[in-house]
């Protein structure tokens, strides 16, 4: 049993790190002073980062925190930096070949890389504990199964864009580093007990490898509106709803301001829906006439209030403009939704619906293979999704004839890990010759 599933007490809260909230490092002088605090230890190295996501155009990290033992935590402020001229492989030269700890790495590793960063090793905490069978695997959990603690956590939905960041915000972002390295001890000694440290060893390099490759954007943008595939038969509803979303794209861009504070994706549906042809049928809509607006309940009401003035400089009419020029297309004009290309990696349906009516054959398979796939599963105390990924599982059994080839050829085709494919290829093999 875990060490941290012994604990029967109640969790101890941290409200502040044990060396104190650190102050924001915004200055080539201070950039280089932690650098050197850096050089000078060694072991791991814990980060995390924070974004403002919600709020600005971009996806660019506002904060990066790390911790050091024997350096400390350091909050970088990486946009005050770039601006002041710093070179970031003087941090990656003072850290070397450390293994950076990072919760749900794949959420900041894209951030590191646009700045610069270079990790050459990882430890995910999350991965691990998914990989040990926590039903729950937030960090805020897993600190404390593992560490008895739970860390007074309350800004992660604020505007990390904000400056000079409060020191309630800098003692959050502290606290998300300040147990990362005791917390890697532990899951590295359940991941050893259970025969899981190759796997996770493998788990992190393909997640540092993926993490920091330039993310591709998306091959048709405006289709990453909320329920665009109730417009799927409606062309000139698309139509609408493309020009909407170029255009809120644009403003958002040159406001630098989340595109959901300047119209919602509900609002776009709805106009593609109702195509609003004269002005009252324009006002009769309401999302399109009101400025938008986000009650939490909490603090961040206040932070959205900030965008309110660019929000106000967008009058509806810019929407409504550009709904009457979108109407005024010919048919020949219209968009479609983009067929999935029959090479596609995931070209495997997720619905079980057509799965069961349109090929029972096909179904069958899958569901024995998925019988397997959990049967290892509960046998190695691993999540069935952590075993394997389930649209490789639905790619295998939608071929015509999976017997007919390799199955650890096709697994790692489609890019599962030599652990994974160790695990299951002999056994999904004996289930669909």
């Amino acid at each position: 049993m875990a060490k941290g599933r012994r604990l029967n007490r109640e969790p101890r809260l941290q409200t502040e790190p044990r060396d104190g909230v650190p102050d924001v490092i915004d200055t080539p002088e201070g950039y280089r002073r932690y650098c050197a605090r850096l050089r000078e230890t060694s072991g791991p190295l814990a980060a995390d980062a924070e974004r403002a996501s919600g709020f600005r155009y971009g996806h660019e990290d506002w904060l990066v925190q790390f911790k050091r033992d024997g350096a400390g935590i350091g909050l970088l402020d990486p946009v005050a930096l770039d601006a002041a001229g710093v070179r970031w492989n003087e941090f990656n030269d003072a850290v070397g070949d450390a293994t950076w700890i990072i919760h749900d790495a794949s959420q900041d590793l894209p951030g590191f890389a646009q700045i610069g960063l270079e990790p050459r090793a990882l430890f995910d905490t999350e991965i691990a504990a998914r990989l040990l069978g926590l039903h729950r695997f937030g960090l805020a959990a897993v600190m404390e199964q593992y560490l008895g603690i739970t860390l007074a956590k309350e800004h992660s939905a604020a505007d990390w864009s904000y400056r000079p960041l409060p020191r309630d915000w800098r003692n959050y972002a502290a606290l998300d580093v300040e147990l990362l390295i005791e917390l890697e001890q532990r899951l590295s000694h359940d991941l050893k007990r259970q025969g899981k440290d190759e796997w996770a060893r493998q788990e992190f390099a393909h997640t540092l490898h993926e993490g920091m490759l330039p993310r591709p954007g998306h091959p048709v943008p405006w289709m990453r509106i909320s329920r665009i595939t109730s417009l799927s038969r409606d062309r000139q509803g698309l139509a609408v709803a493309k020009a909407l979303w170029q255009e809120r794209d644009r403003l958002a861009q040159h406001y630098d301001i989340a595109p959901g504070l300047l119209l919602s994706d509900a609002a776009i549906i709805e106009a593609a829906q109702k195509k609003p042809r004269n002005a009252r049928e324009f006002r009769a809509i309401r999302s399109l006439n009101e400025r938008v607006r986000i009650h939490t309940g909490g603090e961040q009401d206040k932070m959205f209030e900030r965008y309110a003035p660019i929000q106000r400089a967008v009058k509806p009419n810019v929407w409504k403009t550009v709904i009457q020029e979108a109407l005024a297309l010919r048919p020949d004009q219209w968009p479609s939704v983009p067929a999935q290309p029959a090479d596609a990696p995931n070209n495997a349906p997720r619905s079980m619906r057509i799965w069961s009516t349109r090929h029972p054959e096909r179904y069958r398979r899958l569901q024995a293979v998925r019988q397997t796939i959990n049967q290892i599963a509960e046998d190695t105390r691993t999540p069935a999704e952590m075993i394997i990924k389930p649209q490789i599982i639905r790619n295998l059994c939608w071929m015509d004839d999976p017997a007919g080839g390799n199955v650890a050829e096709f697994l790692t085709e489609q890019g599962a890990r030599p652990w994974q494919v160790s695990l299951v290829a002999a056994s999904v093999s004996r289930v669909i010759m």
